[in-house]
């Protein structure tokens, strides 16, 4: 079967104006300045990272076993300095999940607050010892895992008003 060749047709409404013709091939990644010299462009933001919900999620357990990793090497295994960690990597999933996903974020927060506490968690020797270890960590340390729960919520709260606020916008002022 043959299959032809069309060609898009030049609509009135689409056509882009023509640009005049610019003067001599700058380098790449410069600026005209005053007086004929090149200065360098200024420097691009850098891309802010968007998250898909198991993404946010995979990102917090990594973060947080690596958070408990240092905290086991540097701090000998505090828990304090553990929740203390917990804090930022919250934000940040909080901060970093697209605007699709938001209500995985305070979701993912204590998922990974327990995935991470094992290596802080004191437990040893059995699997059962081990267990425990893990659930007296959760139990004793609640607080900072509501808080840090509460900290992505509140930011998941916010992102989602201004998203809100933001499609509203445009409706008002036509």
């Amino acid at each position: 079967m043959e299959q032809y060749r069309t060609r898009s047709v030049d609509h009135p409404q689409r056509q882009q104006p023509r640009r005049p013709a610019q003067g001599p091939a700058q380098p790449i990644g410069s600026v005209p300045a005053q007086g004929g010299r090149l200065r360098p462009a200024p420097a691009r933001r850098l891309p802010r990272p968007r998250l898909t919900g198991l993404g946010g999620g995979l990102f917090a357990c990594a973060a947080m076993t690596l958070v408990a990793g240092i905290a086991w090497l540097l701090f000998d295994g505090s828990l304090f300095a553990y929740g203390l960690l917990f804090l930022p990597v919250a934000a940040a999933t909080a901060l970093w999940v697209r605007p699709a996903d938001l209500i995985t974020a305070p979701i993912t927060a204590p998922i990974a607050f327990a995935a991470g506490v094992w290596p802080v968690s004191g437990g040893s020797g059995s699997f059962a010892a081990q267990l425990m270890g893990i659930v007296s960590a959760l139990s004793l340390h609640a607080g900072w895992l509501y808080g840090g729960t509460l900290v992505s919520a509140l930011i998941v709260v916010v992102r989602k008003a201004v998203l809100i606020s933001r499609r509203k916008l445009p409706r008002r002022t036509a």
